[in-house]
């Protein structure tokens, strides 16, 4: 994809996440809910960092049989889930372990992140997050070899248990922070297109992230 790429876009370098010690996990879990009325006011850099670490960021150096430990848990540790970041100056994947965002195409791709033809849905939120999976890390991870992760559909029950547990940590964020949320299904085929994805990857599901509308 990087022939799709202008000289001028360049890798995000996200500034380290910072703690909220007015904010605690009972009052997330109060107030978590799904908002699909979300406003067109970007985010601040630093928020978005918060939001990307909550999410699926390193929070220990070492985990599970040795590789970085993320804030969402995985199959044997395998991080077969990669969050694509779509932004109105264009989209990019997330890289845990350097807390950056990698450039992928100097393309808008909110809109094909939402729901083909549904009808009522607001498209200004600032931030979708893009939920791509690639099966051969499940498949051959480094971590305890399963039988099951050679069995496509119990690998499929892994990789969306594993989806849905770093878009709760999106929701519980989001809800810390007085912002909105939505998990929700997406153009799947043409986000595939779009991103330059390999036959082991998939596009699942997407999650809009903003500020609620006023």
């Amino acid at each position: 994809m990087d022939h799709l790429l202008p000289p001028d876009m360049t890798p995000i370098l996200l500034p380290p996440p910072s703690d909220n010690p007015a904010s605690s996990v009972l009052s997330a879990i109060g107030q978590r809910r799904t908002t699909r009325t979300i406003g067109a006011e970007p985010l601040p850099l630093p928020m978005l960092s918060n939001l990307l670490w909550a999410a699926c960021g390193v929070n220990r150096p070492v985990g599970p049989f040795g590789q970085p430990g993320l804030t969402a848990a995985s199959a044997s540790n395998s991080q077969e889930i990669d969050l694509y970041v779509a932004l109105a100056g264009g989209t990019y994947r997330y890289d845990a372990r350097a807390h950056a965002l990698l450039p992928v195409a100097a393309e808008d791709m909110r809109g094909l992140a939402l729901t083909p033809g549904q009808k009522g849905v607001d498209a200004r939120a600032p931030v979708q997050l893009i939920y791509v999976v690639d099966e051969d890390r499940l498949a051959h991870t480094e971590g305890y070899q399963e039988p099951g992760l050679q069995d496509p559909e119990i690998r499929k029950s892994y990789y969306f248990t594993d989806t849905g547990l770093i878009a709760g940590n999106v929701y519980l964020f989001a809800a810390s922070e007085g912002m909105a949320a939505w998990f929700h299904n997406c153009d799947k085929p043409h986000l595939a297109e779009k991103l330059g994805l390999r036959p082991s990857q998939s596009v699942l599901f997407a999650q809009s992230v903003g500020y609620p509308a006023g």
